[in-house]
């Protein structure tokens, strides 16, 4: 089963109590997946196409609700799945025709209205409702990786109201034109699950929630994963340098603190400056290490102060200045 048809399903199973949250869910049936027909003699029927069972039902009950009757009836859809379809078939009478008035799918002349007026979803429990009902009606919805949702509309109209009901329960959404209809859309986890929660379906938003939540969640791990190996390589790399300079040194004629830093390097070749730090005597900071260990390659490099490792005895001459007065 997909997530639309899971979502249809929960939804179905929401029977609103009051009126004008049953008005509002019709109207939006009606603008989602209604089909207008009229006949001779002024007679009008309306046709909702729909493409679940549980929608279908929900909807046979609604219309019931509201004391209108109607015909359920199905068909092969036209595609290469052959997939059954579901049509409710209303015929417009005095009384049906009041209900639909009362919903604002109806004009008081009698007309079809492309979109409901504002006082269909001026309450926050009918907005929730007016959008369950065009989720019910032509909603879809892919993910949880990736999540789209989609609720089609019969007209351009149609589609803003839907975007309206929304944006005034602070859900942003969209429109998009496509060449047989116009729908709202959302690709943000979180505004699909504000509107799904919005609609009733909380099962689903939270399906959808905690999927994003455990998405993150490794993606931070993956995130902090990748730094600590990369910590790793670069210390494992300064560690190597710091080894190359130490062995150009002969470490014995080095200053006391130049030479218990290279020889705990050359004990511990893997670990940290910090670990270094505090095996020093007495302890010294990171801070203090890295200067020692920039003091040794310097050195290496022939900075002076550390001789250079040579086979050949030391010997002192008279021209050395390190020699007090050339003795």
């Amino acid at each position: 089963m997909s997530l639309s048809d899971e979502l249809r399903d929960e939804l179905a199973s929401i029977a609103p109590p009051r009126r004008c949250c049953r008005l509002a869910e019709l109207s939006a049936l009606c603008h989602a997946a209604g089909t207008w027909h009229l006949h001779g003699h002024a007679e009008l029927s309306v046709h909702l196409d729909l493409q679940s069972p549980s929608a279908a039902r929900r909807a046979f009950a609604l219309l019931r609700d509201l004391g209108v009757t109607s015909e359920i009836r199905t068909y092969p859809r036209h595609a290469f799945d052959r997939a059954t379809r579901y049509q409710l078939h209303v015929d417009v009478d005095s009384a049906a025709a009041e209900v639909f008035r009362e919903a604002g799918v109806l004009s008081p002349t009698g007309a079809p209205l492309s979109a409901p007026p504002k006082r269909v979803t001026g309450r926050s429990c009918c907005r929730g409702a007016y959008l369950r009902g065009a989720l019910l009606g032509a909603g879809s919805l892919s993910g949880p990786r990736s999540p789209h949702l989609e609720l089609r509309a019969t007209g351009p109209e149609g589609a803003h109201a839907i975007v309206a009901a929304a944006a005034g329960e602070g859900i942003p959404l969209k429109t998009i034109e496509r060449r047989t209809h116009t729908a709202a859309y959302a690709k943000s986890g979180e505004a699909i699950a504000d509107l799904l929660a919005v609609a009733g379906a909380s099962e689903t938003a939270l399906r959808l929630d905690e999927h994003a939540v455990v998405a993150a969640t490794r993606s931070e791990a993956n995130r902090l994963a990748n730094a600590d190996e990369a910590n790793v390589k670069r210390t494992v790399l300064a560690a190597q340098r710091q080894l190359e300079a130490i062995r150009q040194l002969d470490v014995d004629r080095l200053p006391a603190k130049l030479r218990e830093i290279a020889v705990l390097r050359v004990k511990h070749p893997a670990l940290s400056l910090a670990d270094l730090a505090e095996r020093c005597r007495p302890t010294i900071s990171k801070a203090a290490a890295h200067h020692r260990m920039a003091e040794l390659a310097r050195r290496a490099e022939g900075g002076g102060g550390g001789a250079p490792r040579t086979n050949s005895p030391l010997v002192i001459t008279h021209s050395d200045p390190l020699t007090p007065n050339g003795v």
